[in-house]
């Protein structure tokens, strides 16, 4: 029987070119995610910062279209993935964003731009650190995230019931939930993004996936955001 010959460096080569591949999906999802940060931001403070807009949205019955409309989407992009292309789900995405920034312009009318930058940087902080140790954790944190996506769940039927109900002291405890949920969740998501990197890796479907990855960080990050901003925001 032939016996394979291994050049010298081989496992190596392989091994430094998972690493690249790795780094390079990461940074594809982490690029993505930023822009689409970026776009929430400046049509959120257009939106807050624009009176006659912020009036026509808010002041009027539109603005449950603003409300809602984030979730829908989220809803439509989950069902519809599989049938579009890469650039049409970086498209959909950065809709997304957009429609997002809408939404958060109402942040701009009830609390301080120093409250909202403070929530902000603390919301990065703890991002960061909870994405650094998913990514580099050897810890298998499968059954953390059975239980996160638990709490998701409970946090987005209690947020809806509280939005009829105007519970300040329910609005408090959602927050606190949701800040634990959420800063969970980051490191979950990026040890499965790093995960789904080595089954995707080679195939097409890998591009698409970056769009994924940056929607489930972007919404942990946006909803830590307002979780913060909920719990420590100086209101007008």
């Amino acid at each position: 029987m032939n016996n394979p010959v291994r050049m010298p460096g081989y496992g190596a080569s392989q091994t430094a070119q998972t690493d690249a591949g790795l780094r390079a999906h990461m940074l594809g999802v982490f690029r993505n995610m930023g822009i689409g940060l970026v776009i929430t931001g400046l049509v959120a403070a257009l939106v807050g910062n624009t009176p006659v807009l912020a009036a026509a949205i808010f002041g009027t019955p539109l603005k449950w279209v603003a409300i809602f409309a984030p979730l829908a989407f989220v809803f439509f992009f989950s069902f519809r993935i599989d049938k579009m292309t890469t650039a049409g789900a970086r498209t959909a995405f950065y809709a997304f964003a957009a429609v997002m920034g809408v939404s958060l312009g109402s942040v701009f009318l009830v609390f301080t731009g120093g409250s909202i930058a403070q929530a902000f940087f603390s919301a990065a902080v703890m991002f960061l650190a909870m994405a650094l140790w998913g990514y580099t954790t050897q810890r298998d944190l499968t059954k953390m995230g059975s239980f996160l996506m638990m709490g998701l769940i409970g946090i987005v039927v209690a947020s809806l019931i509280n939005i009829f109900i105007g519970s300040s002291a329910m609005a408090m405890v959602i927050s606190i939930i949701g800040v634990v949920v959420f800063t969970g969740l980051t490191a979950w998501d990026v040890q499965r993004i790093k995960s789904e990197y080595f089954y995707y890796a080679g195939h097409e479907v890998a591009q698409k996936m970056q769009v994924m990855g940056a929607l489930s960080l972007y919404l942990n990050f946006v909803n830590l955001f307002q979780m913060l901003l909920s719990l420590t925001g100086e209101r007008e």
